[in-house]
């Protein structure tokens, strides 16, 4: 089958936005006290125990979407003959993944997705070889925290090894049953899951489309492509500049 923009932009432009649970566990800081030397005697009327108020470590500053955006590849970093694709840019054609297995309910969910509401900001980009491919498109999602982008990412490997099979459609191609399956990705940040559906029988039959995504410190990294052979180079470009440009390196890679 020849993959044309219009078939593989709803699949691309679903990302990886998934739900997320924020945890709120504040704890109250420990009470500072001023040790004494020597006995303190019985206090008189006119004796006074100084405090010490607890410091609070000021809350880092929110990331935001010039900021990751600054992070994303482009063109430069991309293999000759690439261009930046906006195309598909807003579009909602219908397109995406169904499925009656209640064991995939949460696959559905996630990758049929609009945006990521546990995110603070987003910045994404689509890259085009040509009118019919290769694809590749990068998404970076700031969450609250380190934990809470490690917590995204093994939640979406966790719904992905639940469910093996769902329906895909493409509105303008049809609707075909697609194979689920986990594959290894390169080494990227603290928690990485790779999955790609590929449609086998069917008006789609050929047609696959695979993601990864990784937690880069506060940071989730998501990348779609439907030629597999850019994936390993893709992935290792795309986290080492978002570390280095966002400084997420040092919270884990």
């Amino acid at each position: 089958m020849r993959v044309k923009r219009s078939l593989v932009s709803a699949v691309l432009a679903a990302g990886l936005a998934l739900s997320l649970v924020a945890c709120n566990g504040d704890s109250k800081p420990d009470s500072a006290s001023t040790p004494s030397a020597t006995p303190t005697p019985t206090p008189t009327a006119s004796s006074t125990t100084p405090t010490v108020a607890p410091t609070t470590p000021a809350a880092p500053k929110p990331r935001t979407k010039a900021e990751l955006t600054k992070a994303l590849l482009g063109l430069s970093d991309m293999p000759s003959g690439f261009a930046v694709d906006d195309s598909g840019d807003g579009e909602d054609d219908g397109s995406g993944i169904s499925s009656t297995d209640s064991r995939c309910k949460e696959v559905v969910k996630l990758f049929n997705a609009d945006t990521a509401p546990g995110s603070i900001a987003t910045a994404g980009v689509v890259f085009s070889g040509g009118e019919s491919g290769p694809f590749v498109q990068e998404d970076l999602d700031a969450l609250p925290s380190a934990a809470a982008a490690t917590a995204l990412v093994n939640r979406a490997k966790a719904a992905i090894r639940s469910c093996k099979k769902v329906r895909l459609t493409l509105t303008g191609a049809g609707t075909s049953p697609a194979r689920i399956s986990e594959i290894s990705t390169p080494k990227a940040g603290t928690a990485r899951v790779g999955v790609r559906f590929a449609a086998t029988s069917g008006p789609l039959e050929g047609f696959q489309v695979t993601f990864v995504i990784a937690a880069l410190g506060d940071v989730v990294l998501g990348m779609s492509f439907d030629d597999p052979s850019l994936i390993g180079d893709g992935v290792t470009l795309a986290a080492a500049k978002a570390n280095r440009t966002l400084g997420t390196a040092k919270a884990g890679t």
